[in-house]
């Protein structure tokens, strides 16, 4: 029997994940929860952006050598001998995930386990493999090594998002989500999963701790039932217009605020019923690598994820969506009803 589409590409995103997960969870144990920087100081967040990046962008190295990869870091500020100290730091973190030992869904032949120490210019290289401009044909990776970074800094929500696009069309989509609870009607129990969906196999959900795979699936809501599920700083979705739209809805629960791409893993598996980012102003550009895991996520899971326009997300237009016209995610029996919402919202923010 022949194996089922990408199944290899699940296997290794699964393993790559899950180390790079461990990975920041090691950097914020260390640096931030025993308070060894001054306040305000977001270092943590560039060792464990680039320290992930560079483990990632080593296993694919050996795994899909010929794969092109967007990622949001660049090693330039490393490469220069200011860069020394925090370069140091970085490699000493990749190589401490890269040779941890196998577990289940692991293979040696991806350059991780005992002895697979890397060079600080292999390293450094395998990072610069992200600077990519991503297109409309072939395959590529995307990858966002810890996004959510107020969240990583509070302890609370952030993820490794990783995700395989082909001819611009998300085939597999994997999310790491170390502090979200396993259970959500268990929040003061386990936390740490991990969400996967490959094109036409459903989405599943594995803890951190485990290997066990269950399959999510969103449940059919009305409306007025729906809870919102948005960022936590108003910088990257208007919180007025996501109220706006709540009120034309008759939703009267509060809306969830967390930071990542956790919130699409959240809508998967039900909890909530609606995720609006809504533009904050003129000029910023969505990145792909903050959409497209999610966006598989949600749709294998029984749900739509479009602009306010209606539109698809466009991932082949290099490393932004284009202009912003917002993501509006949702069960499919609700879209059209959240999507009529949204469009009275902009168009009464408008006239104001």
């Amino acid at each position: 029997m022949s194996a089922a589409p990408y199944a290899l590409e699940r296997q290794f995103g699964l393993s790559a994940v899950r180390r790079a997960c461990a990975l920041t969870s090691s950097v914020f144990n260390k640096l931030v929860k025993n308070e060894t920087l001054t306040k305000g100081d977001k270092s943590p967040v560039t060792v464990g952006d680039y320290a992930a990046q560079a483990l990632i962008g080593t296993m694919l190295t050996k795994a899909f050598q010929a794969d092109p990869i967007v990622g949001e870091e660049d090693a330039a500020e490393l490469r220069a001998d200011e860069g020394k100290v925090l370069r140091d730091r970085i490699i000493e973190l990749a190589n401490e995930a890269l040779v941890a030992p196998l577990v289940e869904g692991d293979k040696a032949e991806w350059g991780i386990g005992p002895g697979q120490e890397k060079t600080t210019a292999e390293l450094l290289d395998a990072i610069d493999r992200g600077n990519y401009d991503g297109g409309r044909t072939g395959r590529m990776w995307t990858i966002d090594p810890i996004d959510g970074t107020k969240g990583f800094l509070r302890g609370e929500q952030f993820a490794v998002c990783l995700a395989l696009l082909v001819d611009a069309q998300v085939q597999v989509g994997i999310i790491g989500c170390p502090n979200l609870p396993v259970d959500p009607a268990n929040p003061d129990g386990e936390r740490g999963c991990m969400f996967v969906a490959v094109k036409g196999q459903g989405t599943q959900q594995i803890p951190l701790s485990g290997f066990t795979e269950t399959t999510i699936t969103m449940p059919k809501l009305t409306p007025f039932a729906l809870t919102s599920l948005e960022s936590v700083e108003a910088a990257h979705s208007s919180h007025s217009t996501t109220d706006t739209i709540t009120t034309i809805l008759g939703i009267t629960r509060p809306s969830v605020r967390m930071d990542s791409q956790a919130k699409y893993g959240c809508l998967a598996r039900g909890d909530g019923g609606m995720y609006l980012r809504m533009p904050t102003g003129v000029g910023y550009r969505e990145k792909i690598w903050d959409h497209a895991s999610g966006n598989l996520l949600v749709t294998e899971a029984g749900g739509v994820v479009t602009d306010s326009r209606g539109q698809p997300l466009d991932f082949g237009l290099g490393r932004t969506l284009g202009e912003n016209f917002g993501v509006i995610a949702t069960g499919k029996e609700v879209h059209a009803a959240v999507l009529d919402a949204v469009q009275q919202a902009i168009g009464t923010k408008a006239k104001a």
